[in-house]
């Protein structure tokens, strides 16, 4: 069977693939390792024979894909985020990087590592592949000629046994933290939902106009006066049942439908009036409601205001559904290819409306490579460019910071002309596992027989105990800094400090929805760049 696979790399890559996924679905006391166990099992496999072992390729592939893919995505939440906290988590993620590094820099000195296994255990109990690439380019850059394979191993070697404890210790970090002081995360979500909109459980409800707050005055002046987390629906009036304009005037007596989150409806009920028995129907020989796919490539980007959809059909849009999750359709809601909208409309206006949103499975199931492969590309070219700093420094963005701060870039833009830079919401998410897996797939194979031979000796447990103290040392000030001081949710600190793909996918996990990957997002650009810059300052200081 050895034989087999170690003539055979790809079969080796997707057996490990298969048994690290399986393994990390099994529970126990619910807890999981998810995808993380593809790191672990390819570890595993790496250690039973040093033939083993995958192209270089396939891990910097997945970690370009992953990280590329997450900018997209998360893109919106991370320049709004940055709008509203200004420099506050510039700082706090400096801070976070200086504190792992004073932990290497101590432990280096107390169990007299070289300068080469101190980097590479700081790269490595910060799970920071991009920080081993600058540790290995200053060792070819300051080192003997003749030093500097040995280095460039002993750098190796510390990064490959500092990296599973590095991993491990955030998720236990989190683990322990998130029960001693008890989150609740159902309801931190429904509290981040006023100003991190990710989701929401949308109902309707019907009400008879009987408040003043409404009575006569058009939906657009009530929304500016109120500001609530609803939007009208059809509207009962004289025994004619309509579709709700921003113009429509509700007259007491008529009845209206409300769409939204149960506690905002609740909100706005006493502003509206008295609820109605049953529900507002209509007659469906004239309105139908359909859900649509978004997949015309010409309105992905584009608000649903921008669509001037009132002045073309009657038609009334009141939810958007992404993944899954609903979202309040608003006039700012911006549509992604991908989505699922929900709509009221006249009969005879539905066959131009399908065009005008596409409405086609079949077109959301490919990818844009156009725009897919010319991101990356431009997010490659920006990670090999070297930055020079005073004093002899330089660093690279290298395979992870380069494609991911263009992905943030371009995910933010949206478009540009005719090149739709989002992918469909499907898409990036099939994307994005796959290169996960094969970054941890690939890591684990070529670490695994490194990591089992130095295990063996004190050297190797030193290590391997080294980098689990500084991943969990650094987690727990970091989450009781964020949560306790600077009152950041932990939903959002999970992703902070699962700086690794691996254990941001188990942050989420914890959690129960996304918010975690805003705070991924948040930190990893600054968290990235200093890591790799504090490596060489290490490497230098020390040698």
């Amino acid at each position: 069977m050895i034989e087999l696979l170690t003539t055979s790399p790809l079969l080796l890559l997707f057996a490990v693939m298969a048994i690290g996924y399986g393994l990390g679905e099994i529970r126990i006391r619910g807890f999981k390792l998810g995808v993380a166990a593809v790191l672990f099992v390819g570890l595993g496999f790496g250690a039973l024979d040093p033939g083993l072992e995958v192209p270089q390729f396939i891990t910097f592939l997945g970690l370009a894909i992953f990280v590329y893919t997450v900018g997209l995505s998360s893109a919106p939440a991370f320049f709004a985020s940055f709008q509203r906290n200004g420099f506050r988590d510039i700082y706090f993620a400096t801070g976070t990087v200086v504190l792992s590094a004073l932990l290497a820099y101590g432990i280096g000195e107390w169990l007299d590592f070289g300068a080469a296994t101190t980097g590479g255990l700081y790269a490595g109990a910060s799970t920071n592949t991009p920080a081993l690439a600058g540790l290995l380019d200053a060792i070819q850059k300051s080192a003997p000629l003749e030093l500097q394979d040995a280095l460039s191993q002993e750098a190796v070697v510390g990064y490959s046994l500092a990296y599973p404890l590095g991993v491990l210790g955030v998720m236990v970090g989190i683990t322990i933290l998130q029960r001693v002081y008890r989150i609740d995360y159902p309801q931190e979500f429904r509290e981040l939902q006023k100003d991190y909109p990710m989701g929401e459980k949308l109902t309707s409800r019907t009400y008879r106009v009987e408040s003043p707050a409404l009575i006569g005055k058009t939906l657009r002046d009530f929304h500016h006066e109120h500001r609530l987390g609803v939007v009208f629906g059809r509207m009962l009036h004289e025994g004619d049942t309509t579709l709700t304009t921003w113009d429509s005037r509700p007259q007491a007596g008529d009845h209206i439908v409300l769409v939204g989150p149960p506690e905002a409806i609740e909100e706005a009920a006493p502003l509206v009036g008295t609820a109605a028995e049953g529900q507002l129907n209509h007659d469906r020989s004239v309105y139908d409601v359909r859900r649509i796919f978004v997949s015309n490539e010409e309105i992905a980007g584009k608000t649903i205001a921008s669509l001037n959809l009132s002045e073309r059909f009657n038609i009334l849009i009141t939810r958007v559904q992404r993944g899954d999750m609903d979202l309040l359709a608003g006039g700012d809601t911006v549509l992604e290819l991908g989505d699922r909208i929900l709509l009221v409309a006249h009969r005879d206006d539905l066959p131009e409306v399908f065009r005008v949103f596409g409405n086609s499975y079949e077109a959301l199931s490919r990818v844009n490579l156009l725009s897919f492969g010319l991101g990356i590309t431009l997010g490659l070219l920006l990670g090999m460019v070297t930055f020079a700093l005073p004093g002899g420094y330089s660093f690279s963005l290298g395979f992870a910071g380069g494609p991911l701060i263009v992905a943030l870039l371009l995910g933010q833009l949206r478009r540009t002309g005719p090149i739709v830079w989002t992918l469909p919401y499907g898409a990036n998410l099939t994307l994005r596992q796959l290169g996960l897996i094969f970054l941890l797939a690939g890591i684990g194979i070529r670490s695994g027989q490194t990591f089992y031979q130095t295990l063996q000796t004190d050297l190797g447990l030193a290590l391997f105990l080294a980098g689990g103290l500084i991943a969990l040392t650094t987690t727990a000030a970091t989450l009781v800094v964020g949560y306790r001081m600077l009152g950041i949710p932990f939903s959002f600190l999970g992703g902070m400090v699962g700086s690794q793909p691996a254990v941001l996918e188990f942050a989420i996990e914890q959690a129960g929805n996304k918010y975690p990957t805003i705070g991924y997002t948040r930190m990893l650009p600054v968290v990235l760049i200093g890591k790799i810059l504090a490596v060489q300052l290490l490497y230098n200081l020390l040698g």
